[in-house]
């Protein structure tokens, strides 16, 4: 099997006319690269160099190796480019998954905040819930998930976790209802009311829950939607008030009318997770950067 090096001394041999030109420009003595060039003719079968004088030119063999000596060197070259632009941050690829209420307001504006600064990264977006997206992030198949997390549950499982913002629930009513007309709820105030549900089981729903039982009642849900829009439409129909967060908000159903809540606020709390194994990437760290500038904008605030 030829070795690269030793093509790569040859290269040089053959560019400077001489073993002893080649030896000072590479600093080795002479009779070193002499030996790993009788080397590389003993791998190659055939000689390399022919003597012209106090020089040297190459054969047929010689500088057939020499030119694919010139090829590598040139792919060489080439790779160390390319490593040193993903080192940098400059090209590379992100394979990123998101749930669906957190793309318009928060993953689209950050990636496109994000490919101003970097605009050879590709990112791949995916949507997926929580439950899929952080196996698939643990076993490698993403490098950053948008999730939804009980601040309690962020330890363990290999997983480092970047708080991005709360989204706050608003109470959504049907127009004319009786509680309409406060600018502000008590979470209480809902105990009574025939619920719709808007969430799917899991932490969002599990939000909606606690932030119920410290308010001393568990809603009572007449209709399971698990979709914001649709809850609105259930909800606009007269069939029962909902719990929606402000994220999932965007399109309002023109019969409901929102109203905020407290004592307590329902919450749910989205964090960028990552690979806790990870190398360092710096388009990582410049997506994770897009994405807490773009969280500090929302109106639901840090």
């Amino acid at each position: 099997m030829l070795d690269v090096r030793r093509m790569q001394l040859l290269r040089a041999v053959v560019t400077s006319g001489s073993v002893t030109a080649a030896a000072r420009d590479l600093g080795y003595t002479p009779s070193a690269v002499s030996q790993q060039i009788t080397v590389l003719e003993r791998e190659a079968g055939l000689a390399l160099l022919e003597r012209t004088g106090r020089g040297v030119r190459p054969t047929d063999a010689g500088r057939l190796l020499n030119d694919y000596a010139a090829a590598i060197g040139e792919q060489v070259a080439e790779a160390e480019t390319a490593l040193a632009d993903l080192r940098a941050g400059r090209t590379g690829r992100l394979a990123v998954r998101y749930f669906a209420t957190a793309g318009a307001s928060l993953v689209a504006p950050a990636v496109a905040r994000f490919r101003r600064a970097h605009p050879d990264v590709r990112v791949e977006l995916r949507l997926g819930e929580p439950e899929q997206s952080l196996p698939e992030l643990k076993q490698g198949g993403a490098d950053l998930a948008i999730v939804v997390r009980s601040p309690d549950r962020l330890t363990g499982d290999g997983i480092r976790f970047t708080h991005l913002l709360d989204d706050r629930y608003a109470a959504v009513l049907p127009r004319g209802h009786r509680l309409a007309a406060k600018r502000v709820l008590e979470l209480a105030d809902l105990a009574d009311e025939a619920w719709v549900g808007s969430e799917w089981p899991g932490p969002c729903l599990d939000a909606v829950l606690d932030a119920c039982a410290s308010a001393g009642f568990r809603p009572e849900f007449g209709v399971q939607s698990e979709d914001y829009a649709t809850a609105q439409g259930f909800v606009a129909a007269g069939l029962g008030v909902s719990l929606v967060p402000e994220m999932g908000l965007g399109n309002r159903h023109p019969a409901v009318v929102v109203r905020r809540v407290r004592n307590p606020v329902p919450v749910r709390v989205i964090y960028a997770a990552v690979r806790e194994s990870s190398p360092a990437q710096p388009a990582l760290h410049g997506l994770l950067g897009a994405l807490r500038e773009t969280a500090d904008s929302q109106p639901s605030g840090r």
